[in-house]
């Protein structure tokens, strides 16, 4: 049975690959939000009748309300408030969390207490928070399926078999500027970073690809979801993004996931668990592939991915302020307020800047996340 849907940040990337495969597969969308994009949100509402939508940004959502006035659905509060309501829904079984930053952290945590099934594909969520989210859905005995290709792969070869893991593997394309020196990337430009080579994705997540500060954040993912110190979590550059990540058992054997490069699969995968359905992706043919390499990331030249592995290991509220650094330097490099290979640099400082808690409350770690957001800003404004 396809479970009635909220999508939370259903005009961006992820959020209307996410409306689409609903779309495709006849499944309803009960409630959807978004940041400031007041036209499409009220136009996707109207198209899957939607009972509630709402936009996270208070001007934007004076203007949601008015561009649903008379059409019968509920134009709900500005701030974390209309999030929360979105994914705690009557009637929604299954909440897509696709909104950018720690923000989806709260709109998270409640649903889960509602009893709601969650699609994640926030990565924020338990970079920040992950020790206490996953202690929530084990609590209230719910299901988190993750969004993100390399996530989702893990969660397929560990189907029925978590006890036998011995080592994840997580797969890189190595982005844009795989085999660049620091002192080519100097010269990046924003348009440059975004161009990802195989995937098609948002601004933000395309410059953590460029910088590979995307793979350690996806470590730090895979070590709450999957329960594994970062010891055992290996990070490969895989160029043609074909095995999206794999699982090595203790009996030696390795177990991968293959898939064309396209995101309405993992997607689809989450919103369908535990069905399968036909999906619009085209499927990939290995004869045309031809080869698929391997090779170890260049930590010397992607120091971000140093950096986050660093953190992971650090654990505490090292990844908090890491993630919210970066969140706070990609935004002005993509502003073109600082240079690429400032991103490093301003994250790094912000970690050895902003204090350090070994075992923080979820107060404390949005306080750590909004210090290391804070820390960043200052500095560049």
């Amino acid at each position: 049975m396809k479970p009635t849907m909220a999508i939370l940040g259903s005009t961006g990337s992820i959020g209307r690959q996410t409306f689409d495969v609903c779309r495709f597969l006849g499944i309803r969308v009960a409630a959807l939000t978004a940041h400031s994009s007041a036209e499409m949100l009220a136009a996707q509402a109207v198209e899957c009748g939607a009972e509630y939508a709402a936009a996270y940004d208070a001007e934007a959502a004076a203007k949601l309300k008015e561009l649903l006035e008379g059409t019968g659905i509920e134009a709900g509060p500005p701030g974390d408030e209309g999030l929360i309501l979105a994914a705690c829904r009557e009637g929604v079984q299954r909440v897509m969390v696709a909104v950018s930053g720690s923000v989806g952290l709260a709109p998270t945590l409640a649903a889960i207490d509602a009893g709601k099934e969650i699609a994640l594909a926030n990565k924020e969520t338990l970079v920040c928070g992950g020790s206490i989210v996953m202690r929530r859905v084990r609590e209230k005995g719910t299901l988190l399926i993750p969004v993100d290709s390399e996530h989702s792969a893990i969660h397929e070869c560990l189907y029925r078999r978590p006890g036998d893991m011995k080592k994840l593997i997580l797969t890189a394309s190595g982005g844009p500027f795989r085999g660049w020196t620091r002192q080519q990337t100097a010269s990046v430009t924003p348009e440059m970073a975004v161009r990802h080579p195989n995937w098609s994705m948002g601004a933000k997540i395309s410059v953590d690809s460029a910088t590979m500060m995307n793979k350690g954040l996806e470590l730090i993912e895979a070590m709450h979801l999957f329960s594994a110190p970062a010891e055992d979590i290996e990070i490969v550059v895989h160029p043609e993004s074909i095995v999206h990540s794999a699982v090595e058992f203790r009996d030696g054997s390795i177990l991968a996931q293959l898939g064309p490069a396209d995101m309405r699969v993992p997607i689809q995968y989450a919103v369908t668990y535990p069905e399968r359905c036909a999906s619009q992706a085209e499927p990939i043919s290995l004869a045309a592939v031809g080869k698929l390499t391997f090779e170890a990331p260049d930590m010397e030249n992607t120091p971000c991915l140093a950096l986050a592995v660093s953190c992971a290991k650090r654990g505490g509220t090292a990844p908090a302020v890491m993630s919210a650094a970066n969140e706070a330097a990609v935004a002005a490099f993509l502003r073109g307020r600082i240079g690429y290979n400032e991103i490093y640099d301003r994250v790094a400082a912000a970690v050895d800047g902003c204090g350090f808690t070994a075992d923080p409350t979820l107060g404390e770690l949005l306080a750590a996340d909004e210090a290391g957001r804070r820390f960043v800003r200052e500095r560049i404004d």
